[in-house]
């Protein structure tokens, strides 16, 4: 069974910058597609940003410019980074892997984001 482990979550100033990481237990080349979700409280899932297995990337509006989605594959790892924080960036991040028709999500990392 696919396991997926978020890490990197934390408090962090408004203006400043994390990474998360997505670590999978077997080998990202073999999913078609991975991504990043968020969610705060009280709002639905808002999908934040994708990498195909082809390394093409993309991002939510509210995200392109200060996040980039990246991939380490001998690691079987992949990363968000976050600069340029704002208060609505505050949520839980999810990690999502696609691969055959199943959807794989770990457990979330929190992100609070502070004056």
């Amino acid at each position: 069974q696919v396991q997926l482990r978020e890490s990197g979550g934390g408090l962090v100033q408004a203006g400043g910058s994390l990474r998360l990481s997505c670590a999978a237990s077997e080998s990202i080349a073999s999913f078609e597609s991975m991504d990043w979700y968020r969610q705060a409280p009280g709002l639905r899932r808002e999908w934040v940003a994708t990498i195909k297995s082809n390394g093409v990337t993309d991002y939510a509006d509210s995200v392109r410019g200060r996040f980039t989605i990246s991939r380490d594959n001998a690691k079987n790892t992949v990363y968000l980074q976050m600069n340029s924080l704002k208060f609505e960036d505050a949520a839980d991040y999810y990690c999502n892997a696609l691969r055959d028709y199943m959807y794989y999500w770990g457990r979330g990392t929190q992100v609070t984001v502070s004056s």
